[in-house]
């Protein structure tokens, strides 16, 4: 391996890019992030992790407004993030101006995914250290969700997760996802599957919901009687604990 990490450009005679891949292990380190496709809307869900006690929480955000109507939610690397969103809303406002229509959340997740892919094969720079959730509508006026990644690759899922502990959330989704939900069971797989992994606290937590008629963010006070119905921390300690 000596030597073939220096430089983005240089492939490891197996054929890896070792610098994309020490990109996807500081997205392996990000906070978890959950995005899951209902009938008519999206919802994305991320751990938040505790802000100090002087820091204004509205300057932390991980679910960020792309356009009217696509969201995107991220793990990795929040400056990474920031200037990674900055280009995606000028090409937004371009795609307006020229086209003039809304983008697609096709669109705008090829534009990410060409966008960190140029990163991964010119010199003097170094991949976005970021994955991507984009929720948003196709053309039809159909809910979407898509992933990207530090290679440039982009996906359409139906739900799926980022971040650390990613594949127990994963796996969660893949045992109890249920096509067409409405908003309200779309919401609730999407938080049950969260708490797989993380405290069940509106503190903890951010949720954006995207619809149609446009992108909301549900506040502590919304959160917290839904996370104490669903979690569910409590029976499982008893059952593995009948188990010993």
């Amino acid at each position: 391996m000596s030597g073939y990490d220096r430089a983005i450009t240089v492939f490891s005679p197996d054929g890896h890019l070792f610098q994309v891949e020490y990109a996807l292990e500081a997205v392996r380190k990000g906070t978890t992030t959950v995005g899951v496709r209902g009938k008519d809307c999206v919802i994305l869900a991320v751990e938040k992790r505790a802000t100090p006690k002087l820091q204004d929480p509205r300057t932390i955000r991980k679910i960020l407004v792309v356009d009217d109507d696509i969201a995107l939610a991220f793990a990795g690397l929040n400056a990474d993030a920031r200037v990674l969103v900055n280009k995606t809303r000028v090409e937004c406002q371009s795609y307006r101006l020229n086209v003039e229509d809304a983008p697609t959340v096709d669109y705008v997740a090829r534009f990410i995914a060409r966008t960190q892919q140029k990163y991964t094969h010119r010199g003097g720079v170094r991949p976005f250290g970021i994955s991507t959730l984009l929720a948003g509508f196709n053309t039809d006026g159909k809910p979407e969700l898509y992933q990207t990644d530090p290679a440039g690759t982009y996906y359409s899922w139906k739900a799926n997760a980022l971040g650390k502990n990613c594949k127990s959330v994963v796996d969660f989704l893949e045992k109890k996802f249920v096509e067409d939900l409405d908003k309200e069971g779309t919401l609730r797989l999407a938080l049950k599957a969260l708490l797989e992994v993380t405290e069940a606290s509106g503190k903890n937590i951010e949720v954006a919901i995207v619809e149609r008629s446009g992108i909301s963010w549900m506040t502590e006070e919304e959160l917290e009687p839904l996370l104490k119905e669903l979690d569910d921390t409590a029976e499982k300690i008893a059952k593995l604990k009948e188990q010993a």
